[in-house]
């Protein structure tokens, strides 16, 4: 009787822990702390709800499980909400999206501008987020930003950026940025801002004619934008993106090997109509393939770096010491 108690106990408790959570929650590891969900089976019926209700500046990690919707929100994850995660049922179908745009008006009849119109904000550091959309709808009308990001230390996994002219803002001054397995897309400067940014084995979709990246990294920075292992691919006409422009004069961006579409122009690179930002600019590339890949016809201020010189762009040197945790 005993053994049979044992194994039944056993048996129990796999159905009960083990089971509930993998069938509810997905690909969680963890039970979350709150389930968000539009037919009211969660706690939460909107994102930006269960947001609210983390504890401002709690020490612990707090995880939020959103099930499939598209859930329009204009979001915020304020500075006070650190170390939360999002963690969607299904990337495809967990969808954060709004349609604000820079020239749209606001209620005072200004025009909201690029950093107003964002669907997404996150301030907190330690932001987590797997399997989760995050769009700006609005279309084809300029500058509409679906994710803006300035706290440090985050990470998106396996996520998607849906937009076209400056889908993914890294405002944060200085912060470390990890992006692995995303998918991007968009026209004009669709990746941008001035955060030390990692993107590995991401997609990158370059969509009508435009530029990849508008870095304005700082001066005291040493790492800007790194790009590994990722594939630069869309729907755009053969030579009609660069790389990368620089928004501001010190940008610092870099391709490792990654493989390049017939889209990029030949001369890979822009330098915004200013001969001085080739003197301070710095933009590399080592080993990359595809048509898009020339490095004898790139622009002489660009760089190809050497075997010693690519060696330097490892995580730990990139993100200043930081380990990115892929494990939410």
């Amino acid at each position: 009787m005993r053994v049979r108690n044992n194994s039944f106990t056993f048996i129990i408790l796999l159905i009960t822990c083990f089971v509930p959570i993998h069938h509810l929650f997905g690909k969680t590891r963890v039970k979350p702390d709150i389930v968000v969900a539009q037919d009211g089976s969660g706690d939460y019926k909107t994102v930006q709800e269960a947001v609210n209700a983390v504890p401002d500046y709690r020490k612990l990690k707090t995880v939020i499980f959103i099930k499939n919707g598209v859930y329009k929100e204009k979001l915020i994850i304020a500075g006070s909400k650190k170390d939360v995660s999002f963690i969607g049922e299904d990337v495809n179908k967990t969808i954060i999206t709004f349609n604000d745009f820079a020239s749209k008006k606001n209620r005072f009849g200004e025009e909201m501008g690029t950093s107003g119109s964002s669907s997404v904000y996150i301030y907190g550091d330690g932001f987590n987020a797997e399997n989760i959309t995050f769009e700006n709808s609005s279309g084809p009308v300029g500058q509409a930003v679906a994710l803006w990001v300035a706290g440090d230390k985050t990470v998106f996994k396996n996520c998607r950026m849906l937009g076209f002219q400056d889908t993914l803002y890294t405002y944060g001054y200085g912060s470390r940025e990890y992006f692995y397995k995303c998918y991007i897309e968009g026209t004009v400067d669709f990746i941008f801002g001035s955060a030390t940014a990692v993107f590995d084995d991401c997609d990158i979709f370059c969509k009508n004619n435009g530029y990849v990246t508008a870095a304005s990294t700082p001066d005291s920075v040493t790492f800007g934008y790194v790009f590994m292992n990722c594939r630069v691919k869309g729907s755009a006409a053969e030579n009609t993106f660069y790389l990368g422009r620089p928004w501001r004069p010190f940008a610092k961006v870099a391709f490792l090997k990654c493989e390049l579409g017939n889209m990029i122009t030949p001369s890979g690179w822009n330098n915004w109509g200013k001969e001085s930002n080739e003197k301070t600019a710095f933009f590399a590339e080592y080993k990359n393939t595809g048509q898009g890949a020339n490095p004898t016809k790139r622009v002489a201020w660009s760089h190809q770096l050497s075997e010693s010189e690519a060696a330097n762009y490892n995580l730990t040197a990139i993100l200043r010491g930081w380990k990115p945790e892929l494990d939410f």
